[in-house]
């Protein structure tokens, strides 16, 4: 991994999109903010990386990593350009997101552009993140708007000097959630045309969900 000369010889960084989550399960609105994103800002890769142990869940139920990091696997499965990680997987304690950019630009020996894609309900809590400001110096974080919140209303939320670095993402706005999917599940209605169709098969195959909220 690393950066590669252009034709004028001059080093051209590799730009890489991370997009985290607990995945449970991955969806639609995962894939269309990443897909938007990679198209925006030119990335050549965007890697979906599970987190083995959300932070932010603490004390909530979550499915097996291995399940989750099994889900992502499968929905980006036929796109060239995503990449499924196993970096919060391998690496013991909380999934902190700093820690993953710290390890990520350390394999690309500090020859990448990073960009760290989340969506505007997560960046509004982003202050309370670990190192806030240490994961805008070693990514640019892109917010994407979510149904009923607003890329610039997010943005202005946010410290003034920190908002300044912010990238916004417009996208389709698709109100899916992983808690509406893993309720659909449990009551038995149909998750079809809201998640890709190999990880449907795969909920299905595995009964996750069934009896969860």
């Amino acid at each position: 991994m690393g950066s590669s000369e252009d034709r004028s010889g001059s080093i051209k960084l590799k730009r890489i999109g991370i997009m985290g989550g607990t995945f449970d399960p991955i969806h639609y609105g995962h894939l269309i903010l990443a897909e938007q994103a990679r198209e925006q800002f030119k990335l050549d890769t965007v890697l979906f990386i599970t987190a083995a142990d959300p932070p932010h869940k603490t004390g909530q139920e979550v499915t097996p990593v291995l399940y989750r990091h099994q889900m992502a696997c499968l929905a980006v499965k036929d796109n060239g350009r995503f990449e499924c990680s196993t970096l919060e997987i391998e690496r013991s304690g909380p999934s902190y997101t700093i820690d993953t950019l710290k390890q990520i630009k350390g394999l690309y020996n500090g020859q990448a552009d990073v960009y760290l894609l989340v969506g505007a309900d997560e960046a509004a809590s982003f202050m309370s993140w670990r190192d806030p400001y240490g994961i805008q110096e070693l990514a640019t974080v892109v917010v994407a708007n979510r149904p009923g919140q607003e890329v610039a209303d997010v943005i202005k939320s946010l410290p003034e000097d920190f908002a300044r670095c912010v990238a916004p993402l417009e996208m389709p706005g698709v109100d899916i959630s992983s808690t509406d999917l893993r309720e659909r599940v449990r009551s038995g209605r149909s998750i079809k045309y809201l998640v890709p169709e190999l990880v449907e098969n795969y909920i299905l195959k595995t009964g996750l969900y069934r009896g969860k909220g």
